[in-house]
């Protein structure tokens, strides 16, 4: 009984999962924090015990033997199985007590979470928040292998074994720096909803900050690009949406940001943002799961409180006329 019990150790299932995953005893070791010989020698430990290789060590990068890929299967079993237990024990406390992992993206985390994690930690102090930081492929991956109880990505999804809440439609914008000419135009009114309009073709002039490779924005940028027929100038490739704002604030070019961001994200020296007269679908904010399990309490009554909070942020803009540039 000891030797059984000895198999499902929760520490040697990570690590031999995180093993898995990385294909390499040292790179696993970096992940886990630990020294690749106590790495190793758990994972003999359990190969001993079960009589049986996980991995094959004569290959590189590592793969995993037929029982290394039983023994993964039954081990995220385990893993799920447990994950369902403690989400159905903390449910029947009524959000008085439990745990909450949530992937996003370093903005989010900026600028959003911000103002929905302290009113949900009054509203429900017994909640535990964790959160995991990621590009859109890694918070979907996130919450496919469990990882985060959901993550905050858009749409559309990668993967056909995850499902969504829908959060917010976020309207794509246009900043420009203050000193814009088509910013001093507008500079009597408020930066409110609805922002004044601006057609793309009319920046076709513009230096640009755009977003790195696989990023949604960047696509939406060059679809713009294409349909207004110019070729633009680009003086920045960014990985980050709150850098892009920060630097047209200060001056440098012009960029595209979501709705959010701009009534969110507030600088010193905002730059001014212009919606776009040309139609353009949002950009769809969701919170991905993995559709086999059940959403926990504190997770809906997270969802519901983000929901509520954007929702209250744009209704609490004052009301402004558009202004076709």
């Amino acid at each position: 009984m000891e030797e059984v019990f000895s198999l499902i150790d929760e520490r040697d299932i990570n690590y031999i999962l995180k093993v898995a995953e990385e294909r390499s005893f040292s790179q696993a070791a970096k992940r886990l924090y630990v020294t690749q010989p106590s790495l190793s020698q758990c994972i003999k430990k359990v190969e001993n015990e079960l009589g049986v290789e996980l991995f094959d060590r004569r290959t590189n990068p590592l793969t995993l033997t037929f029982a290394g890929e039983l023994y993964i299967n039954e081990a995220k079993r385990i893993q799920e199985i447990k994950k369902e237990l403690i989400q159905q024990i903390e449910d029947m406390s009524e959000l008085k007590r439990g745990h909450l992992t949530i992937g996003s993206s370093h903005s989010r985390t900026s600028y959003l979470l911000p103002r929905v994690l302290p009113v949900f930690c009054e509203r429900f102090p017994g909640i535990d928040i964790s959160l995991i930081e990621g590009n859109t492929v890694e918070l979907q991956d996130y919450a496919l292998n469990g990882a985060t109880d959901f993550s905050l990505v858009y749409l559309p999804l990668l993967h056909n074994e995850l499902d969504y809440v829908k959060i917010v439609d976020e309207e794509i914008l246009v900043a420009l720096p203050s000193k814009h000419p088509f910013s001093r135009s507008v500079a009597n009114l408020p930066q409110k909803l609805p922002f004044p309009s601006i057609d793309f073709s009319k920046l076709m002039d513009e230096p640009f900050i755009v977003m790195k490779n696989r990023r949604k924005m960047r696509e939406i940028f060059f679809e713009l690009c294409k349909r207004a027929k110019f070729e633009p100038k680009i003086i920045l490739q960014s990985h980050s949406l709150i850098s892009a704002q920060a630097l047209v604030a200060g001056g440098v070019g012009a960029t595209l940001v979501p709705d959010t961001l701009a009534l969110y994200n507030k600088l010193e020296h905002n730059p001014y943002y212009f919606s776009l007269s040309e139609p353009v679908s949002p950009r769809v904010l969701v919170t991905a799961y993995k559709k086999d399990i059940q959403l926990s309490k504190a997770a809906i009554a997270f969802i519901e409180l983000t929901k509520e909070i954007i929702q209250t942020g744009k209704n609490n803009n004052e009301k402004t006329e558009n202004i076709l540039i």
